[in-house]
Parts: C-alpha cells; sequence; structure tokens
C-alpha cells in the first residue's frame, strides 16, 4: 500500500471498530475542537496547550472510549471486543490505562521531586507547579507517540508507524469532517452508526 492507502485504512479500522457510539462520535468531535485548540497554543503557550490537551481534549475523547462504546460483540463488523484490542494499531484501552495511570501520576512526581532532578526550576507557588506539571504532561503526550511510533516500526514497519503518527496528528481535523453530523443522529435517536455511510476517500471494500 501507498502512505495514503495505509493512512485511509488506519483511519477506517479506526471508525469502524471503536467508534460505534454516536455519544462517543460527539465526545470526540468536542475533543478534536479542544485539540486544535491546544495546536494554536503550543507556539505561545505550550502549558497551556498541554492543559486543553490533556484535562479537556483527552477526558473527553477517553471518556467516550472507556464509557460508551460498547465492549460486547461487535455485529457490523463479525468482530469481538477482544479481537478488536488484539489488532488496534495505536494504545488500545489496557495501554491507555497505562498512559493515563503514567498521566495521573506526573503530579506526585514532582511533589516527590519538584526540579524533577534538575529540568524543572521547583515552582514556588501553586501557578507554577501546574505549569511546570502541564510542561511535563506535554512531553508525556509527545513521549507516548514517538513511544509508539517507534514500536511500530518494528512491529509493522517504518510506514506503518510514520502513517500512524501522522493519522494521530491530524485526527483532530479528520474527526471535525467525519463526526460533524454526531448531535443530529443523537437528536433523531440514532445512538449508533452502522457504518454504512463514508466519505469518498474510503477504501475499496471496507468491511474485509
Amino acid at each position: 500500500m501507498t502512505f495514503r492507502e495505509e493512512l485511509q485504512k488506519q483511519r477506517w479500522d479506526d471508525h469502524r471498530y471503536y467508534h460505534h457510539n454516536r455519544i462517543n462520535q460527539f465526545l470526540h468531535l468536542l475533543s478534536a475542537s479542544c485539540f486544535l485548540i491546544s495546536y494554536g497554543l503550543v507556539f505561545f503557550h505550550p502549558a497551556a496547550a498541554a492543559l486543553v490537551g490533556w484535562l479537556l481534549a483527552m477526558t473527553l475523547r477517553q471518556t467516550g472510549h472507556f464509557f460508551f462504546e460498547p465492549k460486547t460483540y461487535d455485529e457490523v463488523n463479525k468482530a469481538s471486543h477482544d479481537f478488536k484490542e488484539r489488532v488496534k494499531v495505536g494504545y488500545n484501552l489496557n495501554r491507555k490505562v497505562v498512559l493515563l495511570s503514567i498521566w495521573a501520576l506526573t503530579p506526585v512526581a514532582l511533589l516527590l521531586s519538584p526540579d524533577l532532578l534538575g529540568p524543572l526550576s521547583p515552582a514556588t507557588d501553586l501557578v507554577e507547579f501546574i505549569s511546570n506539571t502541564a510542561l511535563l504532561w506535554l512531553f508525556v503526550g509527545l513521549g507516548a507517540v514517538v513511544f509508539r511510533t517507534v514500536h511500530l516500526f518494528k512491529l509493522m514497519g517504518v510506514q506503518s508507524g510514520l502513517v500512524w503518527m501522522t493519522k494521530i496528528f491530524t485526527d483532530p481535523f479528520h474527526d471535525i469532517k467525519i463526526y460533524q453530523k454526531s448531535p443530529y443522529f443523537i437528536l433523531k435517536g440514532e445512538m449508533y452508526d452502522t457504518m454504512e455511510n463514508w466519505y469518498d476517500d474510503a477504501p475499496l471494500n471496507p468491511r474485509t
């Protein structure tokens, strides 16, 4: 596959396997909007970007995955939850638990070592502590992307890793594109996506 074809495939698999619930889709729409704000802030106020990215965007996104996305047998794709977790290219739920645990423990690390053994200036008040925590969260997020990308180099090849990294950084734009109608479907009472409608550049034979 070309880079673009694999990007389309990863996006399609991610959508059809892990985004059935319309509330999950709506939360991804909100999350994507927050991530775009974070993208804009990162060049001027990295700490604020991290706070928006983690506390708003990631919280909304993972709430959808953990609490709304069904864990039962997937009749649309004829796949069990365990199978979908095994074939997940990026962070499946188990990996996300590890990542979120690291994120949650970051403030504890700063309490134990305010300068983090050298790289940071120790906080002298709450605002500085929050700023230092946010900067660490920024590196946790970027580190998670780099770590999984390099891991995918070994598991699936360099192109697949780079495709996944590209997908991750462009997901906010893509999520807005495909989930912008989720509030409409929720108001109609259609709580689950049948995956029958997809945009024009979907992979051929997407259900195979």
